[in-house]
C-alpha cells in the first residue's frame, strides 16, 4: 500500500543473519485507512503513521517580522 500524502512505499532489503547470509525482504510503510476531514468533506483516505502524527500536531505560530526587530 501507498500514503495517499506522501506517496511513502514498501522498499526491499536484505536479512542479514549472524553468519551474514543475506536473504531478499520487503519492508512495508505502515499505511492506515483513516478518515480525514479534506477540503469540508469527510473522505476516507490511507494514510502513513507518520503522516497521521504530523497531521494532529497543533499548527506552529509564525514570527511576524515587526516582533523580530
Amino acid at each position: 500500500m501507498r500514503c495517499e500524502i506522501c506517496l511513502k512505499a514498501g522498499m526491499s532489503g536484505n536479512n542479514v543473519s549472524h553468519s551474514n547470509r543475506h536473504t531478499k525482504t520487503r519492508f512495508k510503510a505502515n499505511v492506515h485507512k483513516q478518515t480525514l476531514l479534506i477540503n469540508g468533506k469527510v473522505q476516507r483516505v490511507k494514510i502513513c503513521t507518520r503522516c497521521l502524527r504530523t497531521l494532529s500536531k497543533p499548527p506552529r505560530a509564525r514570527k511576524s517580522s515587526a516582533a523580530a526587530t
